[in-house]
């Protein structure tokens, strides 16, 4: 695929006027509902810069907004990323002017953050697509999701700010399709079901999530088993219906079913034990794949959609065990 050319043209002042419905809100609060395509982060330090005027006059975060309030926001030009460009494979699914997805890698970090500074999925696509840094937050710029380290699968990146507001409101408002395999340990309770809960930080292990949060968020993920195995073992597909942090391994675990080989919620290898017929079978993380994604084209406004097959440490797993030989 050619690399992205051309600069991204800073966007033009907004205009937004307050409905009945969302008066005596707090102005910050109305512009990130209003205006998605935004961190919260930055709309509040262009609220403290002055550049969101209500009725022609600056006001502060905590103001409120009254009925027919005219709210002008001046986007000053995007700030570039510093984050450095990688020339590192990339496994491009699909790429078009608005938006690419690739196919990630297990062991691949999604952005840089603590521990990983370089040598992430994010670094690659800076150097495949050098006007990304300009879209989005800086931080992450042209992400709208993300996959744990060792979850392999499909993620979709925007290349201009036009998609990239498009596909936040689709995430935010749920209408993002995404479908998941996993291998787990045990049985479900019944061939199809959903498991609801809160999701959270853990109370005490900060690094982990919880189900039993002491303040969390709605979390929804639909399961179907594909095939039971020895074990024993169950491949399942998984449609979350939120996106929460862990969410699949975390309402997993919480059925005390959790993915084979993730450490982290009770998969790991320490579970071979209590099945001898397992003994030597490959867990080289978490057996998590995004299979599937699909949503509405940004500009087009089409139905668009993309599979990726089982990578090969997976299938390594299914043919170990007996049954897929």
């Amino acid at each position: 695929m050619a690399r992205s050319s051309g600069r991204s043209e800073p966007p033009s002042p907004l205009t937004l006027e307050v409905p009945a419905a969302a008066a005596a809100s707090r102005l910050d609060q109305f512009l990130a509902l209003n205006l998605p395509q935004y961190s919260r982060a930055r709309l509040q330090r262009w609220l403290k810069a002055g550049l969101v005027q209500v009725n022609g006059v600056p006001r502060p975060p905590s103001h409120r907004v009254r009925q027919g309030d005219r709210l002008l926001l001046t986007v000053p030009p995007p700030e570039p990323s510093p984050l450095a460009a990688q020339a590192l494979p990339l496994d491009i699914v699909y790429e078009d002017r608005d938006l690419i997805v690739v196919n990630k890698p297990p062991g691949v970090v999604v952005h840089p953050g603590a521990g990983h500074r370089q040598g992430t999925l994010l670094n690659a696509l800076l150097h495949h697509c050098p006007d990304l840094k300009e879209i989005g937050d800086q931080s992450r710029p042209g992400l709208v999701h993300r996959l744990d380290k060792d979850t392999s699968g499909l993620l979709v990146a925007a290349k201009t700010a036009l998609a990239h507001a498009a596909l936040v409101r689709q995430f935010q408002e749920r209408r993002v399709e995404k479908r998941y395999l996993a291998l787990v340990w045990g049985r479900l309770p019944a061939p199809v079901g959903e498991i609801t809960g809160e999701i959270g930080r853990h109370p005490t292990q900060r690094r982990k999530m919880s189900a039993r949060p002491r303040r969390g968020k709605e979390a929804v993920t639909g399961w179907r088993v594909l095939r039971e195995l020895p074990g024993p073992l169950t491949l399942v597909e998984l449609t979350p219906k939120t996106g929460r942090t862990h969410q699949l391994r975390v309402h997993l675990a919480s059925l005390g079913r959790p993915v084979a080989g993730d450490v982290a919620y009770g998969g790991g290898a320490a579970r071979l034990k209590g099945s001898p017929a397992l003994r030597g079978l490959p867990l080289p993380r978490q057996m998590l794949h995004a299979a599937s994604l699909s949503f509405t084209h940004p500009r087009s406004g089409e139905p668009v959609g993309w599979e990726a097959p089982l990578p090969e440490d997976f299938w390594s797993v299914l043919k170990f065990i007996e049954g897929f030989a």
